[in-house]
């Protein structure tokens, strides 16, 4: 019998991070915590970007660089490779050594449905903030990928944008979609959360789960009705344990 897909993290270390067991199935999947938590660290493990000095990561059964992943950062502008907005969405494409005649054809054919086909010829560093993060949104959809990363990059984004963003990602149905952010709407619109803070999984759960008490197992969070409540987000990026 095949093994249920998931995310299996098992006895990681990397720096200040140490997670001994982690499992994240398929989904929506919300990281948050304080600056400094871990987050970009597991996410760029998951990704295979960086491996973890102890411990082991698979994805679906699978090495984590046997998956294909889609990333998008805080300032997607800062790792694009190319000049203009269609070459930068092609280059995945491109260096898979894909045909040109079906990379040109996939660029517009996403570039439509995105509403990015008057930006194609544009130069990048042209780009408002938004229309950059688009732009590398469809370099990271343009491969199917089975997983897409959002390390913060809702984080200088507007809501309307934000939107935009979401339902393109949701239009996707991706298996995997894993977002660092610090905004409680977003954390609220997940299937699954993970809290971190000083490079430790808190609470793992479903947003109602994870908020409706505190850390420690005392219940003074309980009587929180709302994800957007101020005291409850005091709380999750306190300092002090």
């Amino acid at each position: 019998m095949a093994s249920p897909p998931m995310i299996s993290i098992r006895s990681i270390r990397s720096g200040c991070l140490v997670i001994p067991e982690l499992t994240i199935e398929p989904g929506r999947v919300a990281i948050t915590g304080p600056n400094g938590s871990g987050k970009t660290t597991l996410l760029e493990m998951i990704a295979g970007i960086l491996i973890p000095s102890q411990g082991n990561i698979t994805i679906n059964s699978h090495d984590t660089r046997e998956t294909t992943v889609g990333w998008v950062g805080e300032f997607p502008d800062l790792n694009m490779t190319f000049t203009r907005v269609i070459d930068e969405i092609a280059s995945p494409l491109r260096f898979s050594h894909q045909p040109c005649r079906e990379i040109d054809a996939s660029v517009r054919d996403l570039a439509r449905i995105m509403g990015l086909s008057l930006l194609l010829d544009r130069p990048v560093h042209s780009l408002s903030g938004g229309e950059k993060v688009l732009t590398a949104l469809a370099a990271a959809l343009i491969t199917k990928p089975e997983i897409l990363i959002l390390d913060e990059t809702d984080s200088h984004l507007d809501a309307s944008t934000i939107g935009t963003m979401d339902a393109i990602i949701r239009d996707a149905n991706l298996p995997y979609v894993l977002f660092a952010t610090h905004r409680p709407d977003r954390v609220a619109s997940a299937d699954r959360v993970i809290v971190m803070r000083r490079g430790e999984v808190l609470r793992v759960g479903t947003p109602d789960e994870v908020f409706q008490k505190s850390y420690h197992g005392s219940d003074h969070l309980s009587p929180l009705r709302s994800l957007r409540d101020p005291v409850l987000w005091r709380a999750v990026y306190a300092t002090d344990s």
